[in-house]
C-alpha cells in the first residue's frame, strides 16, 4: 500500500489535484518553480520517514458560524492527496449507504432528496398499516434531529487511529497517518483533505450503532449532522439516550444541548440550509440572509475595483444553482437572478 502511496506518478496526480483552481497562488508558484527537485524530495522523505507535518497558517471564516481554519503547507496538501486517494476506497466500502458528506456520488442535494423519499415510504407504510383511503398526514412521522458538539475539535486521537488501524495493516502508511494526525494538538483541523475522511470513518461507528442495534433503517448523516425518522416517538427518545451513550462511551463525544431534538416532521424538517415540508423544499431564511448581506458586501468591492464582474458573476451563478434545488423561483426573479 504505502508503495502506492509514494509513488512518483500519484506524488505527481495529487500535485495536480492540490493545486486545481489555485495554481497561482505564491506559495504554488514558488513550488512549481521547481517541482521535479521538490516531488523527488517529498517521495525521498516518505519512503525513508523523515516526512514530518508542517506548521498550519490559521485563520477566521464567518459562514453560518463563526470557524478556525487551519490551512496546511502546499507540500503537505500534496502528501494529504496522495494518501486519500490509495486509502479513501478502501475505507469508503465501510461506510454506509446513507452517510453523504465528502464522498463520490453524494453531497446535500442527494440527502435532501433521500431524506422526501424516506418521508413519502413512511407514510406509504402508515396508509398500507391502517388500511386508510386518504393521504397521511405529517404529524404521524416525527424525526430526530441531532448535531455532535464541536465535533472537529474533539474527536480523539488515540481512537481515531485505532479505527483506522483495523482498516489498514500496513506499517508504513500508518505511520504516515500518526503524523498527520498528530500534526494537531487537539482533533483534527478544518481545512485538511484528510479530515474529512478521518470525520466520516470517525462517524461511520455510530453509523453502524444506528443501523445494527438500533435497527433504524431511516438515518441520513451528513458530517456530524444525522437525523432519524419513525412513527413512534417513544423509540425516537429511546434512540436519543441510547446514541448519547454510545457517543460518551465509544466515541468521547457528546450531543449539541441545543440541536438534539424531536419533532413532528409537518412543521418542516430544517436540514443542509433547507426546509423539507411535505412534498416541498424551501431555503432556509438565515441562508439567504446571509447571501444576500454577502452579495452586498460583494458589490460594494466591485464598484471600488477591489473585485471583477467575473467574481460576481460566478457567486450568481453558483447561488443559483443552490438556490434552484428549492421553491425559489419567486425569491431568484426579486433579486433578478433568474435566467
Amino acid at each position: 500500500m504505502f508503495n502506492k502511496i509514494a509513488a512518483f506518478r500519484n506524488i505527481h496526480d495529487a500535485h495536480l489535484a492540490a493545486r486545481r483552481g489555485k495554481r497561482f497562488r505564491t506559495s504554488i508558484l514558488k513550488f512549481d518553480s521547481r517541482l521535479e527537485e521538490n516531488l523527488f524530495v517529498l517521495r525521498r522523505e516518505l519512503l525513508d520517514r523523515t516526512y514530518r507535518h508542517g506548521p498550519y497558517r490559521e485563520f477566521i471564516v464567518f459562514d453560518s458560524k463563526k470557524r478556525l481554519i487551519k490551512a496546511p503547507p502546499f507540500r503537505d496538501r500534496v502528501v494529504h492527496h496522495a494518501l486519500c486517494r490509495i486509502i479513501e476506497p478502501i475505507l469508503e466500502k465501510g461506510f454506509i449507504h446513507d452517510s453523504y458528506a465528502c464522498r463520490k456520488g453524494k453531497g446535500v442535494h442527494m440527502a435532501i432528496r433521500r431524506l422526501e423519499k424516506f418521508i413519502q415510504s413512511l407514510g406509504d407504510k402508515i396508509e398500507r398499516e391502517r388500511e386508510r383511503e386518504r393521504e397521511f398526514t405529517l404529524s404521524e412521522i416525527y424525526c430526530l434531529k441531532c448535531d455532535v458538539s464541536k465535533y472537529f475539535d474533539n474527536i480523539d486521537h488515540k481512537i481515531l487511529f485505532n479505527l483506522l488501524r483495523k482498516k489498514i495493516r500496513d506499517e508504513r502508511t500508518l505511520f504516515l497517518l500518526e503524523g498527520i494526525i498528530e500534526s494537531n494538538p487537539r482533533g483534527i483541523p478544518i481545512g485538511n483533505l484528510t479530515s474529512q475522511l478521518f470525520a466520516n470513518v470517525y462517524l461511520n461507528e455510530l453509523d453502524h450503532f444506528v443501523k445494527r442495534q438500533l435497527k433504524e433503517n431511516h438515518f441520513i448523516r451528513y458530517m456530524d449532522d444525522f437525523l432519524i425518522l419513525s412513527p413512534d416517538k417513544r423509540r425516537l427518545q429511546a434512540d436519543k439516550e441510547a446514541i448519547r451513550i454510545f457517543l460518551a462511551e465509544k466515541l468521547k463525544l457528546t450531543l449539541h444541548p441545543k440541536k438534539a431534538e424531536i419533532f413532528p416532521i409537518g412543521k418542516g424538517i430544517d436540514f443542509l440550509g433547507y426546509v423539507v415540508r411535505g412534498n416541498r423544499r424551501f431555503l432556509r431564511k438565515s441562508t439567504v440572509k446571509r447571501f444576500l448581506k454577502k452579495r452586498k458586501h460583494c458589490l460594494a468591492l466591485l464598484r471600488k475595483e477591489r473585485l471583477t464582474q467575473e467574481f460576481i458573476n460566478q457567486m450568481d451563478s453558483s447561488w443559483r444553482g443552490y438556490a434552484g434545488f428549492a421553491d425559489s423561483y419567486k425569491l431568484l426573479e426579486k433579486l433578478g437572478l433568474r435566467k
